[in-house]
């Protein structure tokens, strides 16, 4: 997981001790953001990116997370907030484990494009979480599309329907460090194992994304289409193999192997199809395969 999980926190949490923030730098001065681009990022980078900034972010007490509009949202339905599995209030869902309806009154702290927080979002519950075969907490909020952008001028992110491709460009935006990392996509992974759990298709960031602990949770963003492909996860962070904090690619082979320093993240294309009108969740949808309770 992706570092606001250090060993402490996973003993913490598997106790029963629930969310507890955990950090592994210095916090940023308030509205402080800092940008990583490679000298690679700018010479490839082409005139007519979106722009990538720090509007729809929102900061959890442990982690960062995004407000997110799938293709099929209206401006009247719910608003949903997406972050992570192992992010959940509650503690880390157990491998195997889909939690569905769980009421949440959890609040985050909604960011505008310079980063400053301009409004408290509250949630009333969690739509759905798992950190089987990906890791992903859906919550529905209190306030709808049209109310956030009526009171504070925010639009949602927009969730995309596709498979990202290898190569592209990409930003991890932080809402809790307000940070934001470029890289691009390295590749995908057929198996990523991290101690007792498994994800699928995970993203592999080339190694400018060096994220941080806070960052789980965080949308991972394309800058051409500035839409949301993936949520930021995990890194190997000291080299160990398949355990927590170290995780390890698995091929459709078995072969494993060990890339200290490198960072991935859960696609999110998978997401939109299971859910219909009104941002009601249906997991019997054709076309949905995130797992099930």
């Amino acid at each position: 997981m992706r570092k606001p999980l250090a060993a402490a926190l996973f003993a913490l949490v598997i106790a029963g001790a629930g969310a507890v923030p955990a950090v592994a730098a210095p916090a940023p001065a308030s509205g402080q953001s800092v940008s990583r681009v490679t000298g690679a990022d700018r010479a490839t980078a082409a005139p007519a990116l979106a722009a990538v900034d720090f509007a729809g972010t929102v900061a959890l007490s442990n982690c960062s997370g995004s407000v997110v509009r799938l293709p099929g949202s209206a401006d009247g339905d719910p608003a949903l907030v997406l972050s992570n599995g192992h992010c959940l209030e509650t503690g880390f869902p157990s491998p195997g484990q889909v939690i569905v309806g769980q009421t949440s009154s959890r609040t985050f702290g909604l960011l505008n494009s310079a980063g400053t927080q301009v409004a408290t979002l509250r949630a009333n519950k969690v739509v759905y979480s798992t950190m089987t075969d990906t890791d992903v907490t859906i919550y529905q909020l209190t306030s709808t599309y049209a109310q956030i952008k009526s009171s504070y001028g925010i639009n949602a992110l927009n969730l995309s329907d596709t498979h990202p491709v290898a190569g592209t460009a990409i930003k991890v935006v932080s809402g809790y460090w307000k940070r934001i990392y470029s890289c691009n996509i390295d590749g995908f992974v057929y198996r990523l194992k991290e101690g007792n759990w498994t994800w699928k298709d995970s993203v592999r960031y080339t190694s400018a994304c060096d994220t941080i602990g806070g960052t789980s949770g965080s949308p991972v963003i394309d800058t051409a289409t500035g839409k949301v492909v993936a949520v930021n996860n995990t890194g190997n962070e000291s080299g160990g193999r398949c355990t927590v904090n170290n995780p390890c690619e698995v091929d459709a082979s078995g072969t494993i192997t060990v890339r200290q320093g490198i960072n991935y993240a859960e696609q999110t294309y998978q997401i939109p199809a299971c859910f219909g009108a009104g941002n009601q969740l249906d997991l019997t949808r054709s076309g949905c395969t995130l797992p099930k309770p």
